[in-house]
């Protein structure tokens, strides 16, 4: 699987609402109105990971939740990251 070029990563978040890409990986932060509203969320972003086989990185601080997307196998970002990102915005949408 190829990486994708700091060029392509930049031309692709205009259309990832949100996703920042820092410390080699694309980062997004979401505060939810509560704790269960914000676990109910990933819940469903895991199960569409699961499916895709591809899994974020999470990290749940109260109400605030950090979605991380590498492909560590490949060693940086792939497209595999930038379609889970857009997946996880149309999830947070719903």
């Amino acid at each position: 699987m190829a990486l994708l070029t700091d060029d392509q990563i930049n031309e692709a978040l205009p259309g990832l609402p949100g996703w920042e890409h820092t410390d080699g990986a694309l980062r997004r932060t979401v505060k939810f109105d509560s704790f269960p509203a914000g676990i109910e969320a990933v819940r469903r972003v895991a199960e569409r990971a699961e499916a895709a086989d591809h899994h974020p990185d999470i990290d749940i601080r109260w109400r605030t939740v950090t979605f991380v997307l590498v492909t560590h196998s490949a060693g940086g970002i792939t497209d595999k990251d930038v379609a889970m990102a857009g997946e996880i915005n149309r999830i947070l949408q719903t």
